[in-house]
């Protein structure tokens, strides 16, 4: 009978088992967004396309100005008919599906921020998710008694060899941080210990003992 109850013990055992680990991979998600193109791969397309547009060019029927400043800076002034998704706020999957809509009706999306360095970043992580549809206005905005100044910046292209410029980037990263974890131990400096002085106390001569 003890025999029987272990044995019983165990199939009830394997079974909740077995039901946790399919319950696990019924459950299981994929993530909602996958890269398509690595940070590399990415920097070497966009490096060879043609990334920035001018404001000349923004009232082209199929493009569209995404603002990826903060709410308040867009309420604030933002560019004629630019609609606002906060950089922060990119992956959220309203904005998704609103990035999905514009490259599936063959639109292009111009984003713009404070200045370029503010739009490259959320190209790049749409870019990577295969947002190919996509360019950035090099401006920067400012305010003028709440009065939107925007002027137009020069940026700097990425470099040709982009391989060759990350690896020499990882390079010097690497020796940077094998020199910090180079410390040079501090030298001890042994002071000579004086020598010690033996006094030898002279043995006193026993008094002379009767007399003349």
């Amino acid at each position: 009978m003890k025999e029987l109850e272990k044995t019983k013990r165990i199939s009830i055992a394997t079974t909740l088992f077995i039901l946790v680990v399919l319950i696990g991979v019924l459950s299981f998600k994929r993530p909602k967004n996958l890269y398509i193109f690595n940070t590399v791969e990415t920097l070497e397309k966009i490096g060879s396309e043609n990334l920035f547009v001018s404001l000349d060019e923004i009232n082209k029927p199929d493009y569209v100005l995404v603002d990826v400043r903060k709410h308040h800076d867009y309420n604030r002034g933002h560019l004629e008919n630019a609609i606002n998704i906060n950089s922060a706020a990119i992956l959220d999957d309203e904005n998704i599906g609103i990035f999905k809509e514009l490259q599936n009706t063959n639109k292009t999306i111009v984003l713009y921020g404070k200045n370029p360095e503010q739009a490259i970043a959320p190209h790049m992580i749409l870019y990577q998710l295969g947002y190919t549809n996509i360019k950035v206005l090099p401006i920067e905005n400012s305010y003028d008694h709440n009065k939107l100044i925007t002027k137009t910046v020069e940026v700097e292209k990425y470099a040709n060899d982009i391989k060759g410029f990350i690896a020499e980037s990882v390079k010097k990263t690497a020796e940077a941080a094998k020199a910090a974890e180079v410390v040079e131990k501090p030298k001890v400096v042994v002071k000579p210990q004086p020598k010690k002085v033996i006094t030898i106390e002279k043995k006193r001569k026993a008094p002379v003992e009767g007399g003349c």
